[in-house]
């Protein structure tokens, strides 16, 4: 069975006051144990990861030292976090599949994402990232760098990207060579290094993808036969949060579009996770699952979390 099983880069970082390498390290190794649960010996299991914070960080860096390094693109961020996250998912996976008795490699690849250079999310970039700032910094930056920013909340202003549509892997066929190696693969980290087409060369852009949707891409791509979405809560709820919230369990496309056209699940949280698995079991006829990490196991078997199926 190949399954593609895509983790929240919050789902890393559980703790706002606990965000170094070595509690990372700790919250990844506790995924592992679950990644390596279900891989077994014979399942061929591709793992994206989200990178949200763990960019923030790096921009934060940047920010801080901008007097004397340049400030780091965005596209350079997306590649960093893919490796030193996939250094430390691989090494833990390997080492729980070793205490397994399962002797199988483990790797982690950089990936790049191919969107569209006229994407309209260009035109109007939507995406906050990195810090927060006084209006003075950053009319100061969008005159130096060409930034486009908002106001957050009265918190401050914060610097807007696009977030275009991924329109296609670009180590597609080297993820599915690593799988019928045996291989278990860490890819698409963040939803994949954004670049474009460009006079039959790829270049990066300032822009970043949704890794729920471009793993939904990926596992469409490669024929998986199941797409699992890992997130903060055991199921998918209609109404979250109110009085008349309900757990969703297994549910039919048409029911998932219905429950989307009434905008029952969160715009920012909720609802892009479930696009991302619709569009899977829309295109391939197979399940696609949301669920918290501690009930992966389970909800393969389909005893847990949400369910979403053809009919």
């Amino acid at each position: 069975m190949r399954i593609v099983v895509a983790i929240g880069g919050n789902s890393l970082i559980k703790n706002p006051k606990q965000i170094s390498a070595q509690d990372q390290l700790e919250q990844i190794t506790e995924t592992c144990k679950t990644i390596a649960g279900i891989a077994g010996k014979d399942q061929e299991i591709v793992v994206t990861h989200g990178n949200g914070p763990q960019v923030g960080f790096l921009l934060r860096m940047s920010e801080l030292a901008e007097h004397e390094i340049p400030l780091y693109p965005l596209d350079y961020c997306v590649a960093n976090t893919q490796g030193s996250i996939g250094y430390q998912m691989q090494n833990a996976l390997r080492y729980q599949l070793e205490k397994m008795n399962i002797h199988r490699k483990v790797v982690t690849l950089v990936t790049q994402t191919i969107v569209d250079s006229d994407d309209p999310a260009f035109l109007h970039p939507s995406k906050p990232i990195g810090s927060f700032f006084s209006k003075n910094e950053i009319e100061e930056h969008a005159e130096t760098y060409g930034w486009e920013y908002i106001e957050d909340s009265g918190r401050g202003y914060r610097r807007v990207v696009p977030s275009p549509v991924p329109r296609q892997i670009v180590e597609k066929d080297l993820i599915e060579l690593m799988l019928q190696n045996r291989a278990l693969v860490i890819a698409v980290g963040g939803g994949g290094i954004p670049v474009i087409q460009k006079n039959d060369q790829l270049e990066g852009v300032e822009a970043v993808i949704d890794k729920d949707l471009a793993s939904s891409l990926l596992a469409r791509e490669i024929n998986a036969d199941m797409f699992v979405v890992s997130t903060a809560v055991s199921n998918a709820f209609i109404n979250f949060n109110r009085p008349e919230q309900q757990a969703l369990d297994n549910i039919t496309v048409e029911q998932t579009k219905m429950y989307l056209s009434k905008g029952y699940f969160g715009k920012g949280s909720m609802e892009p996770k479930i696009k991302a698995a619709l569009q899977f079991t829309e295109a391939t006829g197979n399940p696609s699952i949301i669920t918290s990490p501690d009930n992966i196991s389970e909800a393969i078997l389909g005893r847990k979390g949400t369910r979403i199926e053809q009919k």
